[in-house]
């Protein structure tokens, strides 16, 4: 009988559904789901990463111990071979560190995959795994091709002894299996590793449930899925489904139907009535079309709309197809799929190929990061050598611990943090500020007569209003009152007043509510704000100034892009509200006009 792992809650703590649903209903729903009857909870991997130091409140560290404390049921983690959760390898040593501190932190099973399929860079986490003691389930993408992706995968199936996997997974994140080349594949892989196979997949219109049920009749030994709302959403195969479809085949998989729904009228209730973008029907039908993965082409379709050329997405796909034939047809999992759609933007975008080289594909055509299942076009390569300048990336060694260590002086204070700045650089320090800024907490509460328990339940209500966006929030308990409230910026909540036996005094912090006249300017899509055109420039504008219609605010850089930020009226800039270099998501606050000459907004 078919084992199910569950990925609900790393979905949920991943783009785009991490803003819709509170840590603390995440945490309600692990203990809902640890008694449904999962061989395995799937509860972060590389997105789950990215979203926390991009928010900037709470370590993904964290998130995996309170999960751990709430569950019996092994949890799982994906990882992607030498990049691990972040975009860029790392050295051998730092790829065992992060695999001791997730099992440490509550990690069973890991599930690793190389983007290229490449097992060589397999070969440091396995080692590392094995030696923690945990599980290790060695994932082979599914990509399409005119290179017999099947003889690829089975060549590389019959070497996973090697690594001391205890199952091989078929992962396929293009949706590009049908439920033939499902069956075929979980027999051909079982034979070929003599090991246990399970899938990972998905795909629109129950391309994905069918693909799923077929590899069950083969005989896998474990399928994903995910609760409904959030199989709907973003093209998974739903829990309830899958459950109910292999009871009527006869493969009872234990899985309590009834608890799946109760969780998923928590998700529900998280994710509301609107519609989660950007996984629009018009993005799910070119994923299907081109056999792309459905999150790499709702990316590509934003950064298009937000420059008003989303006409141009058929476009930009087939360019995408082509640079991967050029690039040796590398499977399109993650960053891999980034990488190649970035470049096919400049491409599309600027009517030139092969005129700028991101980063990234250059280091993916010179080998940084394995090698691709086929040989890279000579003309692209020669290409990337000239822009170049005959400077080679290659040599450049991986960071090492002790070297990360010296440069984070002051910033980083444990080896969990470390990991986070060897794997998002920069990104990672407001994060980890935000927790240095925790430390004075407990002397100010224990100087206000709070013993370690009441403390700790302090802390916890902090996190709570920090996610939820709550203003001010008071509680009461005997004679002891207590008030935490959101400073203007949003990125501190300090208690304001601790007192027992009468009201706390409270300082006059009144918050900045805009009023009817206000224009919102908020992000399009996720990137980096930067208020000036280059590092020692000035900015763009300064609270206070005039500006035109179509003059730019500031400009937001995602996938290697600039995006300008501009306004569409006549108006005065009332407020600033994110930093230079700043990490912004879909909808943050950027601006605040106010229009000139007293125009209602209804009259724009």
């Amino acid at each position: 009988m078919p084992a199910l792992v569950d990925t609900t809650i790393r979905l949920l703590s991943q783009e785009p559904l991490a803003a819709r649903m509170q840590g603390s209903s995440v945490l309600e729903l692990a203990g809902v789901l640890d008694k449904a009857g999962f061989s395995c909870l799937e509860v972060s991997g590389g997105g789950c990463f990215e979203w926390a130091v991009r928010r900037g409140v709470e370590s993904p560290w964290e998130r995996i111990r309170a999960i751990r404390s709430r569950c019996s049921t092994p949890l799982g983690i994906a990882l992607r071979g030498r990049f691990l959760v972040g975009s860029r390898p790392l050295s051998r040593d730092l790829v065992r560190r992060f695999v001791e501190s997730a099992a440490a932190s509550g990690i069973d099973v890991f599930r690793l995959h190389d983007p290229l399929n490449d097992l060589a860079n397999l070969r440091e986490a396995a080692q590392a795994i094995r030696a923690a003691e945990k599980e290790l389930a060695v994932g082979l993408v599914h990509s399409p091709g005119p290179t017999g992706e099947t003889e690829v995968l089975l060549e590389r199936a019959q070497r996973l002894e090697e690594l001391g996997a205890s199952r091989v997974l078929l992962h396929d994140p293009a949706g590009s299996l049908d439920p033939a080349q499902a069956r075929e594949l979980v027999e051909s892989l079982g034979q070929a590793s003599g090991l246990p196979v399970g899938l990972h997949c998905q795909g629109s219109g129950g391309a994905a449930l069918a693909a799923a049920l077929e590899a069950a009749r083969a005989g896998a030994a474990l399928v994903a899925c995910a609760l409904y709302p959030v199989a709907l959403s973003l093209h998974r195969v739903s829990a309830e489904s899958l459950t109910q479809s292999l009871r009527g085949l006869g493969l009872d998989t234990g899985v309590d139907v009834d608890i799946l729904w109760k969780g998923s009228e928590l998700v529900d209730e998280a994710l509301g009535d609107e519609p989660v973008p950007p996984l629009s029907p018009r993005v799910a039908v070119r994923a299907a079309e081109h056999r792309l993965p459905a999150g790499l082409v709702a990316e590509l379709d934003q950064h298009l709309r937000a420059r008003g050329v989303a006409d141009r997405l058929d476009d930009v796909l087939q360019e995408l197809n082509e640079i991967r034939r050029e690039s040796g047809w590398p499977p399109l999992a993650s960053p891999i799929g980034q990488i190649l759609g970035s470049q096919a933007l400049l491409h599309v975008l600027s009517a030139q190929r092969w005129h700028i080289v991101v980063d990234e594909l250059r280091d993916l055509i010179e080998g940084r990061y394995g090698s691709p299942p086929s040989e890279v076009d000579p003309m692209v390569k020669r290409a990337v050598q000239l822009i170049a300048d005959g400077s080679s990336r290659t040599d450049e060694p991986p960071q090492e611990i002790e070297e990360l260590r010296e440069e984070a002086e002051g910033i980083a204070s444990s080896e969990e943090e470390l990991l986070l700045l060897a794997l998002f650089g920069e990104e990672a320090e407001p994060l980890l500020q935000s927790i240095r800024s925790r430390g004075t907490e407990p002397e100010s509460l224990a100087g206000a007569g709070l013993e370690r328990r009441e403390t700790e339940r302090i802390r916890e209500i902090i996190r709570i209003v920090q996610e939820t966006g709550i203003g001010e929030v008071t509680i009461e308990e005997g004679e002891t009152r207590i008030t935490i409230r959101r400073s203007d910026e949003g990125a501190e909540v300090p208690v304001v007043g601790v007192q027992s036996g009468g009201s706390a005094a409270e300082p006059d912090l009144p918050p900045i509510v805009p009023g009817d006249d206000v224009i919102r300017i908020e992000a399009p899509m996720v990137g980096t704000f930067y208020s000036a055109p280059e590092p020692g420039a000035d900015p763009f504008v300064q609270e206070g100034d005039p500006v035109a219609p179509g003059q730019t605010l500031g400009i937001l850089e995602a996938m290697k892009l600039m995006n300008e930020v501009k306004a569409e009226v006549e108006a005065t800039v009332r407020r600033i509200c994110v930093e230079n270099a700043q990490a912004v998501q879909y909808g943050d606050l950027l601006f605040e006009l106010e229009p000139l000459n007293g125009r209602p907004l209804d009259a724009l």
